[in-house]
């Protein structure tokens, strides 16, 4: 058991989550949504990574969202703050650790495609690793060679999907491109990715991903939409826009989760 889980388990007793959150920019918001709430800032915590990034508060969240007890990371540190592409491993082995069943991500993302604008959701299903980086490099075990070929639970996006059709909101699906970060791409990059068969790119998530499933957890994914990619639409791509867009989608975003959690 890490250290984090050890005081967390200590402060909060016989509490049982099923679902652990992440939530990217601007989503935050979810947290005001739970129960019983007892928070702790990622400084608290043994071993946890330092977010200092705007629009990412750094802070683990415990209680429950529609009856269902819960573990939100609101926030996250990323790849391009350090150079880790492990950053977020602490954190995702302690909600393993705690007994987290399965895992939602979430995160701000371009779009490229027409059909899927600024305030849009995607469901992630599947991605593409252009970074190359890899957080379980340096992992001295077998269980480094971790498959990737049912990366994204089926049977949370069924449930994500049937969530979005009750609540009548538009859930687009795609795949997934990380980039590094922390610039974003080129127009000849959103070219190249479009003809890769990308249809969004972002700058987190996908470490995440690997480090969820080598810890045996399910995952699910999803992307609120907060810009076009770059060359697609007039104007240079600032995070300002970013933190603009993303309580827009993060909006429906929050209604799905919470029914899709309840009904679970």
């Amino acid at each position: 058991m890490t250290e984090a889980a050890q005081f967390i388990r200590r402060a909060l007793g016989d509490f049982q989550p099923r679902f652990g959150l992440v939530l990217g920019s601007g989503l935050g918001g979810l947290a005001a949504d739970l129960e019983d709430a007892t928070g702790f800032a990622f400084s608290e915590l043994p071993g946890f990574p330092q977010s200092r990034v705007s629009g990412h508060d750094g802070r683990l969240i415990a209680g429950t969202l529609s009856g269902v007890p819960v573990i939100l990371l609101s926030g996250r540190v990323h790849y391009y703050e350090a150079g880790d592409a492990a950053a977020m491993r602490v954190p995702l082995e302690t909600l393993a650790t705690l007994g987290v069943e399965s895992v939602i991500l979430t995160n701000a993302a371009g779009s490229l495609r027409n059909d899927m604008p600024p305030g849009s959701v995607m469901l992630i299903t599947d991605h593409i690793n252009y970074s190359g980086m890899n957080p379980l490099i340096g992992e001295p075990s077998d269980r480094r060679f971790v498959g990737m070929s049912h990366a994204y639970s089926e049977t949370l996006s069924i449930g994500l999907r049937y969530a979005a059709s009750d609540l009548d909101i538009p859930l687009a699906h795609g795949v997934y491109m990380w980039f590094s970060g922390p610039s974003f791409e080129t127009p000849a990059e959103i070219r190249m990715a479009r003809i890769l068969g990308a249809d969004a790119v972002g700058m987190s998530t996908v470490p995440e991903v690997i480090l969820a499933r080598f810890f045996g957890l399910e995952v699910a994914a999803l992307s609120v939409i907060t810009n076009f990619g770059a060359g697609m639409a007039n104007g240079e791509l600032g995070h300002d826009e970013t933190k603009e867009m993303a309580p827009v989608g993060g909006r429906k975003l929050a209604a799905i989760l919470k029914h899709m959690i309840g009904e679970g």
